[in-house]
C-alpha cells in the first residue's frame, strides 16, 4: 500500500517506521511545520498540498492509496477537505475537532470519499471500550456503585480531556440509565446522582492511562488501560488504513476503498463478527 503521511511529529515518525516495517511505501509527507526537506527514511517533505495533479510535487499524492493524518485540531478539517479533493481515503487520529464531525461527514459523503476517524487507534484501547461498555451495563442496576474515571497523559498533550476519555465516557453513558451526563471540570461541590465525574492529569512523558472506577462503600472495581508506548497507536492507524482500502463491494472484483465514514468500532465489528455485537 502506498501511504501519504499528513503530519510529521512524533506520531508521524512512528507511522513511517511501522509502515515500512509492514512492507508499505510512504509516497509523500505533508507538514507545514517540518524543518527538514526529507524524512528520516528519505521521503520528500511538502509544506503545502498541491492543488492539482499536474502541479510540481504532486506525484506523491497522486500515487497514494490512502492518507494517514496526525496533525492539530485546527488543521484537521482543512486537511480532510484537501484529501477529499484528491479522492484519497483518509485515516485521522487527530482529536479535538469533533464539534465539526457532522460537517466533515457531509463533505466526505457528498464527495464520495472515505474517512476513518478514531480518538485512539490502539487495538487494546478499542477492546477496552467494549469491556468498559459491558461492565457499565452489568453495573447499572447496582445503585451502591458510583462511577467515575481518570485519564493521565504527557504534559505536551494539546487537548484535555483526551479524545479517548470522551469516547470511553460516551460508551459508558450509552449503557447506563442512572448516569446521564459527564462532568470534566473541577467540582467544587458533590457530584449530582446523574453525573459521571472524569478527571484529567497532565504530567511528564506518560503515553496514556485511562481508568474507569465502580466504587461502593464495600469495594472498588477498577478497569484500566495503560499504554507503554506510542507504537501501538501507530500500528493501529496503519491497520485501519489497510482495512479502509481493502473492500470488495457488490459486483466488484478488485479491491477499492470503502465509501463513507467509519471508526475503529467498524474495524472491530468486521474482525469479531456478528457473534460479538
Amino acid at each position: 500500500m502506498n501511504i501519504a503521511l499528513i503530519g510529521y511529529g512524533k506520531m508521524g515518525r512512528l507511522i513511517e517506521q511501522e509502515a515500512l516495517n509492514r512492507g508499505h511505501h510512504i509516497t509523500v509527507v505533508v507538514d507545514p511545520y517540518a524543518a527538514d526537506e526529507r524524512t528520516q527514511s528519505g521521503i520528500p517533505l511538502l509544506r503545502l498540498f498541491p492543488d492539482q495533479a499536474g502541479e510540481e510535487n504532486s506525484k506523491g499524492l497522486a500515487t497514494a492509496d490512502a492518507a494517514i493524518e496526525f496533525t492539530r485540531p485546527d488543521k484537521t478539517v482543512e486537511n480532510i477537505t484537501a484529501l477529499c479533493r484528491w479522492k484519497l481515503p483518509v485515516v485521522t487520529g487527530t482529536t479535538g475537532w469533533y464539534d465539526r464531525l457532522e460537517e466533515v461527514t457531509k463533505l466526505v459523503t457528498d464527495s464520495g470519499a472515505s474517512l476513518l476517524w478514531s480518538s485512539n487507534f490502539s487495538l487494546g484501547v478499542n477492546l477496552f471500550y467494549r469491556i468498559a461498555a459491558y461492565a457499565a451495563a452489568v453495573m447499572d442496576p447496582f445503585q451502591e456503585y458510583d462511577v467515575g474515571g481518570l485519564e493521565t497523559h504527557h504534559n505536551k498533550k494539546a487537548d484535555s480531556p483526551s479524545g479517548t476519555a470522551k469516547t470511553l465516557v460516551e460508551q459508558v453513558l450509552a449503557r447506563m440509565t442512572r448516569k446521564t451526563q459527564a462532568v470534566w471540570d473541577a467540582l467544587n461541590r458533590p457530584p449530582r446522582p446523574g453525573e459521571l465525574h472524569f478527571s484529567s492529569l497532565r504530567i511528564g512523558s506518560v503515553p496514556g492511562i485511562h481508568s474507569l472506577f465502580f466504587d461502593s462503600p464495600a469495594d472498588t472495581i477498577e478497569i484500566t488501560h495503560t499504554a507503554r508506548n506510542r507504537e501501538g497507536f501507530a500500528l493501529g492507524a496503519i491497520q485501519a488504513a489497510e482495512w479502509l482500502v481493502s473492500y470488495t463491494g457488490p459486483g466488484q472484483e478488485a479491491l477499492c476503498p470503502r465509501p463513507g465514514v467509519f471508526t475503529m468500532d467498524d474495524v472491530l465489528k468486521d474482525i469479531l463478527g456478528p457473534a460479538q455485537e
